[in-house]
């Protein structure tokens, strides 16, 4: 498997970038949040890849983040979601933003997005909705840097009854308020007490 690709960034689209490595061009199809992170052509570039084969084809996706690589590689694992519809979503919307229409059930939002219809947004939203927590969590405003704690947080959340965006909501609102916060146990009895 192919984790990343470091070299010299060849060529640039919004839907592909070309980086040429050890005397090899490799073409990684790419999200648009990705393409607005490139360098120049003929500067340094690393994205993280992932490797898609397929009975008809194979082809690398390249990415900016470790975040939207994991959110593509989720995307991709619910039946009737391609790699071009998964790269779609991640370029139609921000990660955030469709994490928290996942986590929210938000099947017009998310059939908004050009070649996602309403079943396969509703299917989307079923499968995943309780594993886009981190991402939904840092869209409320919660710190990169908190997202283990946050997340273990929202699951704990989760168990005693409220709903994904609600529990990410009220995270990242404990954190903003209280940066020095530094256990699960201090987060989910500061959510609970506000709410």
């Amino acid at each position: 498997m192919i984790a990343y690709i470091r070299g010299i960034l060849a060529e640039k689209e919004p839907t592909r970038a070309v980086v040429e490595a050890g005397g090899v061009g490799y073409e990684l199809f790419i999200p648009l949040s990705t393409y607005d992170r490139l360098p120049r052509a003929g500067e340094e570039a690393k994205l993280l890849a992932a490797h898609v084969v397929r009975d008809d084809a194979e082809a690398l996706f390249g990415f900016a983040t470790a975040e939207e690589r994991e959110m593509f590689t989720m995307l991709v694992s619910v039946s009737g979601v391609g790699p071009k519809i998964a790269l779609s979503m991640l370029s139609g919307t921000s990660l955030g933003d469709l994490a928290q229409a996942i986590a929210g059930g938000d099947v017009k939002r998310i059939s908004s997005i050009k070649g996602v219809g309403r079943k396969t947004a509703g299917k989307i939203c079923v499968e995943l909705k309780d594993k886009v927590g981190q991402f939904a969590f840092a869209a409320a405003g919660g710190a990169p840097g908190a997202a283990p704690m946050a997340n273990d947080a929202i699951m704990a959340l989760r168990a005693l009854g409220f709903a994904e965006d609600a529990s990410a909501k009220m995270v990242a609102d404990v954190l903003a308020a209280n940066p020095s916060v530094d256990s699960v146990g201090q987060v989910v009895k500061l959510a609970l007490a506000g709410r």
